[in-house]
């Protein structure tokens, strides 16, 4: 665990350092949202088009020391703590990416976005799965459905799906890669019908064991 703290803490920090340092070579509106063809259709205020991803970071960090000490189920966590601290790690360095793309955009850098976005998105609903293959019940991290929730071999069965799902999208993500036009529907549609799926299954297998 104390490695992960160190090296979150150190990615929050930079994003603080990096957001210092930049905040005076942004234009006082940062394009800060694009629509599905990467074309810029929302803007922010220079501070929060600097700073609001370094704030969220450091809610991420709390959360990912807070949640192992309350969960009711702690003990279950801590079975597969190595794996949620690794999934912490990289959803940081994912929205650090993220953020990259965003100051590199307002700095008058052009690039295919979405192109830009798949590879990140690959990775992380890999990870994903990969932490559902080794997810506990807990209240807090994993497919928490009424149904996992209430059964364990319900909550084993639905994450050992989700887990090769998650993976199996993940491969699908990158699609988007090689036809950007579609990157959108590639990396969202597959995602909500997994979602949709998981939450559907979660019910049935309880319904057979009522």
């Amino acid at each position: 665990m104390k490695y992960a703290v160190w090296l979150i803490g150190g990615l929050v920090l930079f994003a603080f350092v990096l957001a210092g340092f930049l905040y005076p070579r942004m234009p006082l509106e940062m394009a800060s949202h694009w629509n599905i063809r990467g074309v810029v259709d929302g803007y922010l205020p220079r501070f929060w088009g600097v700073f609001l991803l370094p704030l969220v970071l450091v809610v991420i960090f709390l959360l990912f020391l807070l949640i192992p000490r309350i969960d009711p189920l702690k003990d279950n966590l801590q079975k597969f703590r190595r794996y949620f601290d690794l999934f912490i790690l990289f959803l940081v360095g994912f929205l650090l990416y993220l953020y990259l793309l965003t100051i590199l955009w307002n700095l008058g850098w052009r690039f295919q976005l979405m192109k830009a976005l798949v590879p990140a998105f690959s990775l992380l609903y890999y990870f994903c799965g990969l932490l559902l293959e080794k997810a506990e019940p807990n209240w807090f991290v994993g497919i928490r459905t009424p149904w996992t929730l209430s059964d364990q071999t319900v909550w084993q069965k639905t994450h050992q799906l989700g887990a090769r799902l998650f993976k199996m999208i993940a491969l699908l993500a990158l699609c988007g890669f090689f036809w950007p036009c579609l990157a959108f529907y590639f990396l969202l549609v597959p995602l909500l019908l997994v979602v949709l799926l998981l939450l559907v299954y979660s019910y049935l297998a309880y319904s057979k064991r009522s």
